[in-house]
């Protein structure tokens, strides 16, 4: 990259491109991991819609006159499981508590250890290498 961080993080003195883009390399696996919490995140309150929605079906289904149908899937599906003993926020929790706190923790570590905890410093270099100096909308710093 070479970009050297010229004005943008000038606190840090890595100067060893391999490892910046290695670290970098860890944050971007971190960034989606990020992305399938947030996709986890959207299952959960996808199938907590569906339940609650099955649950209306159900009543609905029941003052039309289809009270075997509606006790069927009330039975069977409304509040089921969706994995077993785990209703959705179970699963949240246990990633959230489990996966994703230790890849967090761990890209931490990686930064503090190899790139003085400074974040982004791929992108910095590569922002550094990229914007033209002196023109409005490519300042280094806000």
């Amino acid at each position: 990259m070479g970009g050297r961080h010229r004005g943008y993080q000038p606190c840090v003195t890595v100067n060893d491109d391999d490892t910046i883009a290695a670290v970098g390399k860890v944050s971007e696996a971190l960034e989606y991991v990020e992305r399938a919490r947030g996709h986890l995140y959207s299952f959960h309150q996808l199938m907590g819609h569906a339940d609650l929605t099955l649950g209306e079906a159900c009543d609905e289904l029941r003052a039309a006159g289809h009270g075997e149908v509606a006790d069927r899937l009330e039975t069977d599906l409304v509040g089921r499981n969706v994995l077993h003993g785990r209703w959705t926020f179970q699963i949240v929790e246990e990633f959230d508590d489990g996966y994703w706190t230790a890849f967090r923790e761990h890209d931490r570590r990686v930064r503090d250890d190899l790139v003085g905890g400074e974040r982004h410093l791929f992108e910095a270099n590569m922002k550094e290498d990229r914007r033209t100096r002196g023109r409005s909308g490519h300042e280094a710093r806000p």
